[in-house]
């Protein structure tokens, strides 16, 4: 195990595994699905949940979460509230290439009182498609569907400009721990987060604090 070195950018520095991940998207980029990763939730029984969900990028430039979204009337927001203990599963086709990324849910709703993931809320129901921002103003998810009304599922879609509907959540996970799998050579790589005063018993030679935290990288039998 060792504490690495990460690369700089301005400002900041950027975790290695962000780095990596980055670049799997750009190789894949040319699949659709390449942004389609499998969320994992546990419910309140205590049994797994698990659905495709679409990455919708990094929460900034200087934060290392990955962000998501969903309807504030669906399951797994009571889920996240009882547990927010997740995983993302990550397949990459191209490069033939697993990511793992597991950490904690925070899932900003309409009522939510910090202003930073307000405006992060706003801006990714700027960016996305009239489809997916009509989704948001159909009927209650998962409940029986009632097709004596039509007008229900055909109204007009939001504009990227109009209020950012109720319904309409930012699902944040902050990352703590990453696994990146390569098949091609058999590599594997485990990447957790840890404050940066642990350290490794004096044993590493270089560590590069990002804030008061560290990513420790160690190499893996895959």
């Amino acid at each position: 195990m060792a504490l690495v070195a990460e690369a700089a950018t301005i400002g900041r520095v950027i975790p290695v595994w962000r780095s990596k991940l980055l670049k799997s998207l750009a190789q894949n980029k040319r699949l659709a699905n390449s942004r389609y990763v499998q969320l994992a939730t546990v419910r309140p029984d205590n049994r797994p949940a698990n659905r495709t969900v679409v990455y919708r990028g990094f929460l900034s430039d200087e934060d290392d979460s990955l962000t998501f979204v969903t309807d504030s009337r669906s399951r797994k927001v009571g889920e996240v509230a009882a547990n927010p203990a997740a995983e993302v599963a990550w397949y990459f086709p191209e490069t033939r290439e697993q990511y793992r990324i597991s950490g904690n849910l925070t899932i900003v709703d309409a009522g939510s009182t910090d202003s930073a993931m307000q405006a992060a809320r706003k801006r990714v129901w700027h960016n996305m498609s009239d489809p997916g921002r009509q989704q948001f103003a159909w009927p209650h998810p998962g409940l029986p569907r009632h097709l004596e009304d039509p007008k229900a599922w055909d109204g007009p879609a939001p504009g990227p400009n109009d209020p950012v509907l109720d319904t309409f959540c930012l699902v944040v996970l902050h990352v703590d721990e990453v696994e990146q799998l390569k098949l091609k050579s058999n590599e594997r790589f485990l990447y957790r987060r840890q404050a940066a005063a642990a350290g490794a018993g004096g044993q590493a030679e270089e560590a590069t604090a990002q804030g008061a935290v560290t990513w420790v990288e160690e190499p893996i039998n895959p």
